[in-house]
């Protein structure tokens, strides 16, 4: 735990290939066997969704308190809710866009504000089977953000919603100036995602 605290950059270096990167999450893992694929940013899947930027004081507000009563999220102290919101921006985006899409390389995540968005996988035969409908409060897209990994579903606005986006340079920069914070927001993603899992996965899959 120490090294991987250490990399993220939650710890000072004896050594300088110990160093910590700056970048982590914005360059992905350069340990990783495959090459590095790119991925596509936040801004320009806003662009391309007529995604429109708000102001910050109501929907940083409105974020610290869904996140203050979340359970999975119990970890983050007052502190860490006000210092993770100055890392996130916030968006209007209409019914019927695609947020992430299945398969992509995202580097980003949204938290849903208000609104309804619906998480969709798309099976071979080209049919999106509707897997849930996440409200306010829900986290969306962590794992990518966390391990640099392909997009597993489609994650589209049922209605018209409000969105906070935390992007991996947001991360990257949070890591650098609240490192303590950081780590327990991604500490906090982990269980999130973890529990999750658990509850989709096989009884084999329990013990990993």
């Amino acid at each position: 735990m120490k090294t991987v605290l250490q990399k993220l950059g939650f710890g000072k270096a004896a050594r300088r290939d110990e160093a910590p990167e700056s970048q982590f999450f914005t360059t992905g893992f350069h340990d990783a066997d495959e090459p590095a694929l790119p991925s596509l940013h936040w801004v320009d899947r806003a662009r391309a969704i007529g995604a429109r930027k708000l102001a910050r004081p109501a929907p940083a507000r409105r974020l610290k308190e869904l996140w203050a009563r979340d359970r999975y999220m119990a970890g983050l102290s007052p502190e860490d809710l006000e210092a993770c919101a100055q890392y996130f921006d916030f968006y209007a985006v209409d019914a019927d866009r695609d947020l992430i899409r299945q398969d992509e390389y995202g580097s980003f995540m949204l938290v849903v504000l208000h609104g309804t968005i619906a998480v969709d996988r798309q099976q071979p035969w080209g049919e999106r089977l509707r897997l849930t409908e996440s409200r306010a409060g829900s986290v969306l897209g962590e794992m990518s953000l966390l391990d640099s990994g392909p997009r597993w579903s489609y994650c589209t606005s049922v209605a018209s919603c409000e969105i906070a986006v935390l992007e991996a340079a947001g991360l990257d920069a949070m890591s650098q100036t609240h490192p303590a914070s950081a780590a327990r927001l991604v500490g906090s993603l982990a269980r999130r995602l973890s529990l999750r899992l658990r509850k989709l996965g096989s009884p084999a899959l329990h013990g990993t």
